[in-house]
């Protein structure tokens, strides 16, 4: 059943083991002014029901194929081993690549995928890497230099990084970061990705002793990760921007690439669900396959900067933020006028008195 504007829920929602529905975060103030000024968005919240789940975009265990080269609905290559308990896609040695593929395009507009992974190995401190990159793109099984898989891709990546290679970056690692391309942009592995990042968080994935888990939802042009990391099966917000366009048709896959540093990367389990989502009939005529993606962003990647925390901030102010500062500060003007005015006449007559 679809709802008209976003359904909200207070505090963090629970992801039950059965049932694993990604609810969205309590509207905080910055939620609001968004929502006031963006208008009403439709979504729907996914409750992990069977007739949600799409079995063709998913993969679960038991997987089908263990042994083989091969199995149904997903492609693999490079390094990626598949066992009866996890799809590996890098074991922990130095300078491998490897990648598992859906064989079907996704032609839903919205979606929600939850991933059960594992990143693990013997190295300490930041001895250690690189991660592993989520994908919904264009191309499929072409492997490149993007944690296994190729530069300048159409379409979605989530980055699960855990190796900082910019020795003056202020933010904390692992860390999760997004980006959107349309093939005209380079993942810059020196920046750790940070001048083509919309949005990222610190999130400690690695070396966990229970299960780790990551959820990916897209619907009508909002798109928000959440991790759920600390054994509460309650999902923690790491990522939510407005303003994304991602066409249909395109494949969701799994990479991870080691180099000097290294770690097992591992695939659990990779489960899609449909938003039952209510549309305009604008948005039903429009030929989905045919978009190119793209962000409608209140700020351009490169006017990232990293906040001492270790999360994104943004750059300089643009839109309907400098209206607001400027119409602050004309109030600010104003008031100090009249106060000043105020202020002024009364010193003059406090002064006639005295002639």
């Amino acid at each position: 059943m679809a709802a008209e504007g976003w359904i909200w829920r207070w505090g963090w929602g629970r992801r039950c083991p059965g049932r694993p529905g990604l609810p969205g975060p309590g509207p905080g103030p910055t939620s609001l002014l968004l929502l006031l000024f963006l208008g009403p968005v439709a979504s729907d919240i996914t409750d992990g029901n069977s007739e949600h789940l799409k079995r063709e975009h998913s993969l679960i265990k038991p997987y089908q194929g263990v042994g083989s080269s091969s199995m149904p609905l997903w492609d693999f290559q490079g390094s990626t081993m598949l066992t009866s308990q996890y799809v590996r896609l890098t074991p922990d040695e130095r300078s491998k690549e490897g990648s598992i593929w859906n064989h079907q395009p996704c032609f839903l507009k919205d979606w929600e995928m939850h991933v059960h992974f594992r990143v693990h190995g013997a190295g300490k401190k930041n001895l250690h890497g690189d991660g592993i990159a989520l994908w919904y793109t264009r191309d499929r099984l072409m492997p490149g230099p993007v944690f296994g898989s190729k530069d300048n891709f159409h379409g979605l990546a989530i980055f699960l990084d855990t190796y900082p290679n910019d020795d003056t970056t202020e933010r904390v690692f692992p860390y999760i970061s997004v980006m959107v391309n349309n093939g005209s942009l380079s993942y810059d592995h020196s920046k750790d990705g940070r001048w083509t990042e919309l949005a990222g968080c610190t999130a400690d994935f690695r070396n966990r002793e229970h299960d780790t888990f990551l959820a990916v939802r897209y619907s009508r042009g909002r798109l928000t990760v959440m991790t759920d990391l600390e054994d509460k099966n309650e999902w923690k917000n790491c990522i939510d921007i407005t303003g994304v366009r991602l066409p249909t048709g395109y494949y969701f896959g799994a990479s991870a690439g080691t180099g000097d540093l290294s770690d097992n990367h591992d695939i659990i389990s990779m489960k899609l669900f449909q938003l039952m989502v209510e549309h305009t009939p604008d948005e039903e005529n429009i030929d989905w396959t045919k978009i190119e993606p793209s962000v409608n962003f209140l700020k351009s990647p490169k006017d990232n900067v990293d906040d001492p925390t270790g999360n994104f901030r943004s750059g300089p102010l643009t839109g309907w933020r400098v209206f607001l500062l400027l119409l602050c500060a004309l109030l600010g003007i104003i008031v100090c006028a009249v106060v000043g005015a105020v202020v002024f006449q009364k010193r003059q007559e406090r002064n006639k008195r005295f002639y």
